[in-house]
């Protein structure tokens, strides 16, 4: 029974492959990134892979998109520590992933997309690069390349694993494929006890709950002082809208129209939050890049001035709204504000990453939605680091009552810095579990 069902799902995504193509050209119109390299998606490749330096493993790390290799850079700062010499072979599903993913290469490192789940592209993956260990990071399980990791002896591994409610019934609904996939995994390192209750259920091998390798993100210092300089000289507190998702703006625009006349949509743009009047300064940063033109063009619709971080060169420029459209620069923004409105918590999207706002000292107000990041979620309201209202018109008015409480906010910032410590070690503990598995 699961030899038929991996083959109908495989002919399935063989048959879909055209349908992939097109979605990546169209999704290449605005993020040109989706047209690097696509063969390597089918398990091409442009040239023969040198043979692997002596002395150390190669190592495949897949991270899917932004966040994930975020976290995959921690653990991977900690296993150049362990297997010294090793090599890296990154792969990643979206544009933004890649591009992050440049930054973390070293000499001898390599970098591809990961493989269509067709048993034929992870087959040609596996035999071009042979690693001599996979580790699949938070949530990414495909049936072929679970199977093809199976077949060629390449031990495959789910760190900082993590498995909502919602994610184990859809699991638990495609057992017939979900459930060996996730049996024939090597290891699962969980995050917490309550998602490695969830992952065994689905016939997970969860051999450790390590935490959160997220706790153990050390923020740019340089990006950090950058920040709270140009925070220091701003007329106003600072309240971020962090990685905020697709409607989340709305939902802030038709709060803040509330309480000022903002121009109606459509309307001829005018000036409403000026230096005098503004009770805070705004800074906005939506979650994906493909979004920032068009965010700006919502944020000037309603008759707000907006100045974006590409245009700044020493300072930020006077605006209703600051926007940041640039990767790689979370501490910077976290640095600039006083508390942050945590973004994918006020639409039902499961909330972003509160971990890496509370390393960098910046309180958290966030929505009702946070099934993603629900233990994270309650320990930081646990630790004072964060607070939960009930809609986006709580958030706003909560952010910017701590905004205008300096003592308070002070507090609130140093509880975040405690927070963090108290839960670091995820990624030493899943390095050495890597290095035990590669030893066995």
């Amino acid at each position: 029974m699961q030899t038929i069902a991996l083959w109908l799902y495989s002919l399935a995504l063989w048959l879909a492959q055209p349908l992939l193509r097109r979605k990546l050209r169209r999704r290449a119109v605005n993020e040109p990134g989706y047209a690097v390299a696509v063969p390597e998606r089918f398990g091409r490749y442009a040239q023969p892979v040198a043979a692997p330096a002596p002395g150390g493993p190669l190592v495949w790390i897949h991270a899917v998109s932004l966040g994930e290799t975020r976290a995959a850079a921690i653990l991977l700062k900690e296993l150049r520590i362990e297997l010294p010499g090793m090599r890296l072979l990154l792969t990643h599903g979206t544009a933004t992933g890649r591009a992050e993913g440049e930054k973390l290469l070293q000499p001898g490192d390599l970098q591809v997309w990961q493989p269509w789940d067709t048993r034929g592209a992870v087959r040609r993956f596996l035999r071009q690069f042979r690693p001599a260990i996979g580790i699949l990071m938070e949530t990414e399980i495909w049936p072929n390349l679970v199977a093809g990791c199976r077949r060629e002896r390449v031990p495959l591994v789910l760190a900082n694993a993590r498995l909502n409610e919602k994610s184990r019934a859809g699991a638990q609904r495609l057992a017939w494929l979900s459930r060996p996939a996730y049996a024939a995994l090597s290891a699962v390192w969980a995050q917490t006890e309550e998602d490695a209750a969830r992952l065994r259920s689905v016939g997970a091998p969860v051999t450790g709950v390590f935490g959160n390798l997220k706790f153990d993100v050390e923020p740019s210092a340089t990006q950090l002082a950058q920040g709270r300089g140009w925070r220091q000289a701003s007329l106003h507190p600072v309240v971020l809208l962090a990685s905020s998702r697709e409607g989340e703006e709305a939902m802030w625009l038709d709060v803040l129209k509330q309480k000022q006349a903002l121009a109606p949509t459509g309307q001829a743009p005018t000036a409403i939050n000026n230096e005098a009047s503004s009770p805070v300064q705004w800074l906005v940063v939506p979650r994906h890049p493909q979004r920032f033109d068009e965010v700006q063009q919502l944020l000037e619709a309603a008759g707000l001035r907006v100045s974006r971080r590409s245009q700044w060169s020493e300072a930020p420029q006077n605006a209703d709204v600051w926007l940041g459209d640039s990767l790689g620069e979370m501490a910077l923004y976290y640095g600039m504000a006083h508390v942050a409105l945590l973004g994918g918590s006020f639409a039902p999207l499961g909330g972003q990453n509160l971990i890496e706002a509370a390393a960098c000292g910046c309180p958290v107000v966030m929505g009702p939605h946070t099934f993603n990041f629900a233990q994270a979620a309650d320990l930081a309201m646990a630790a004072g680091a964060a607070q939960r209202v009930s809609d986006m018109a709580a958030g706003i008015a909560a952010a910017c009552a701590l905004a205008a409480d300096g003592p308070r906010q002070a507090q609130l910032a140093q509880r975040c810095q405690s927070f963090t410590q108290t839960h670091r070690g995820a990624a030493q503990a899943t390095a050495r579990a890597v290095v035990r598995l590669l030893a066995a």
